[in-house]
């Protein structure tokens, strides 16, 4: 199936809308409840279930998870490229190339680590390349590790916000889409069990390979990852990219990453429109196919970019704060005339602050930023001078009713961050932010707004995603020596005020250490250490994941301390982990 649906879809809005809209009428009401803006819909048309063919040989699931699986027919047998978020997911993609090619799958290609963890399903399919050849950046894998080691609980927070993970089914809060898919995961593929393989050919920098058969070119490109490539097949004419999605490029993902530095991304997407294909497949969205139409797709994809980029330091050169950068900077119209550069996913108000904080840093020469009150008392010296909680409350409510959304959320949130904050400011907080949700043609912020506004309300509670929590079933795979590295990272350092003390934790045949010392815990492979901890590798998952507490497998015979057992619990108590302190 050819894809032309999406492509002629059109915003309607006359002016670039800006991350909200004020106007109340733009928002619709669906059947399933939900309250959205227009252009919030009309991306679940960009975004629908298809098996795209974008030429003979070609092949790319939509609507499968967050992200597309493709296929490209070579010479030896078929390149698998991206398996998705399980190995339910890249069954489910798999079954439909099965019903129009029973080829084997000859090598698989990642585009960037987010999508890598259905590859076992080829191999449990049996018609696949021994061993089979996986083709990536060699990043990969310590990207994934990264996102579930010392920042687990903020990335696990942050992609729970960022993409719908608690909102409901149904309902005015229900979530529609995320912006570049209908879901972080599709709940038909639960229980979304792990398949990564590694990378075997590892590519960097920018070349020509062989691949089944097949000459491909390949070039590093940076993106929403730092492992990104984009690959293109001369023979064919096709590139396979994770540089132009289906909205305007999240130089700042709500959920917080790292820094996304125009400068780098942009090289990435001239790259694309060098090579002059005629057909780009991406990690997300539909194909595009027709060289000019393709160029002049990507040359304003990458100009919205340096669009950005260009004003922000125009900006920052003429001393404005982040504040005046995200009023003053707007994408001009015509980025606005099609999903691919429109602000369906995130806004261009976020991007601008985070060009200047990648750039500058955080303090812009708002002469009030540089010694700030403490929150607490800022916010309660503000509703005091503003006549007190009740008055504040009184504005924001008559604020909301005036659809003043941005002055409503401030004093809301002044009332929701002091001390006295009561269940009443909690739920203003959470209308004013429903508001945002249902007037923003974002995904990003729709999610995140609702996930925080049922948050404050207590139709959700995310309290568990403020704490490191281990999962047992991902340690598996992780060294010892990343397990206790991580723990440096949670630890209270007013508890272990004073200690200079070496510990070596023994997890079978694997050691690792902390040095306690001048208020941290310093990595070590734990050779001399001044006490030891025996434990096997279960329990001591366990122990991480609270699934098993200290005292209990001490008890049990689990676990043997070597050295100074009083010094060892003064220093297991200093964790913020049940499974150590407890």
């Amino acid at each position: 199936m050819h894809h032309n649906a999406a492509s002629s879809i059109r915003v309607n809005n006359a002016m670039t809308i800006r991350s909200f809209d004020t106007n109340p009428a733009n928002t619709v009401t669906l059947p399933d409840g939900q309250r959205v803006h227009r252009d919030h819909l009309a991306q679940s048309e960009v975004l629908k279930a298809q098996f795209d063919q974008p030429r003979e040989g070609v092949w790319t699931v939509i609507g499968n998870g967050l992200s597309n699986q493709s296929f490209i027919k070579a010479r030896e047998g078929i390149i698998a490229i991206d398996t998705g978020e399980s190995i339910e997911e890249m069954r489910a993609a798999l079954a439909q190339l099965r019903r129009v090619t029973g080829e084997p799958v000859a090598a698989v290609i990642y585009t960037h680590f987010h999508y890598v963890e259905g590859t076992r399903a080829i191999l449990e399919e049996g018609n696949h390349a021994t061993p089979l050849p996986v083709y990536g950046h060699p990043r990969i894998a310590a990207n994934k590790a990264r996102a579930s080691g010392e920042i687990g609980p903020a990335y696990a927070r942050g992609l729970v916000e960022q993409f719908a993970l608690t909102l409901p089914e149904q309902g005015v809060d229900a979530n529609l889409n995320v912006g570049l898919g209908f879901w972080y995961r599709n709940p038909a593929h639960a229980p979304f069990m792990p398949g990564f393989l590694p990378v075997t050919h590892p590519l960097t920098g920018h070349g020509t390979v062989t691949i089944a058969g097949m000459e491909v070119e390949y070039d590093h490109a940076p993106s929403d990852s730092d492992d990104s490539i984009n690959f293109f097949f001369p023979t064919i004419s096709t590139c396979v990219h994770n540089a132009v999605w289906p909205a305007l490029f999240n130089i700042f993902p709500i959920r917080g990453e790292e820094y996304r530095d125009p400068r780098i991304l942009i090289p990435g997407i001239d790259q694309i429109i060098a090579w002059r294909p005629e057909h780009i497949v991406g990690a997300h969205g539909p194909s595009l196919s027709g060289r000019e139409r393709i160029q002049g797709a990507a040359t304003r994809y990458r100009d919205a970019i340096q669009f950005l980029w260009d004003q922000t330091v125009r900006g920052i050169n003429r001393g404005w704060t982040t504040d005046e950068l995200a009023e003053r900077i707007r994408l001009p119209d015509l980025y606005d005339q099609d999903y691919l550069t429109s602000e369906r996913y995130g806004v261009a108000e976020h991007h601008v602050r985070q060009i200047h904080n990648g750039l500058r840093g955080w303090f812009d020469g708002d002469e009030s930023k540089l010694f700030p009150l403490p929150p607490d008392e800022r916010h309660q010296r503000l509703i005091t001078g503003f006549g007190g909680r009740e008055n504040v409350r009184e504005q924001a409510t008559k604020a909301l009713d005036a659809d003043d959304v941005r002055w409503a959320v401030e004093l809301a949130t002044w009332l929701v961050r002091s001390p006295g904050c009561e269940a009443a400011d909690r739920a203003l907080l959470a209308r004013g932010l429903r508001t945002i949700a249902e007037r923003t043609p974002a995904a990003n912020i729709r999610s995140w707004a609702l996930t925080r506004a049922r948050h404050l309300d207590g139709s959700t509670d995310l309290s568990r995603y403020y704490q490191h929590r281990f999962n047992p079933r991902a340690l598996a795979a992780v060294p010892v020596a990343v397990m206790v590295a991580t723990l440096r990272v949670l630890i209270d350092p007013q508890k272990i005020s004073g200690i200079n003390h070496h510990v070596a934790f023994h997890v079978e045949q694997e050691c690792a250490g902390l040095h306690i010392r001048n208020g941290i815990a310093a990595p070590t492979g734990g050779q001399d250490a001044d006490s030891a901890v025996h434990v096997n590798r279960e329990t001591f998952s366990g122990l991480l994941s609270g699934k098993v507490l200290w005292s209990a497998a001490q008890k049990a015979g689990l676990l043997r301390i070597e050295g100074n057992v009083e010094m060892v619990d003064r220093i297991r108590a200093a964790f913020d982990l049940d499974g150590l302190r407890s």
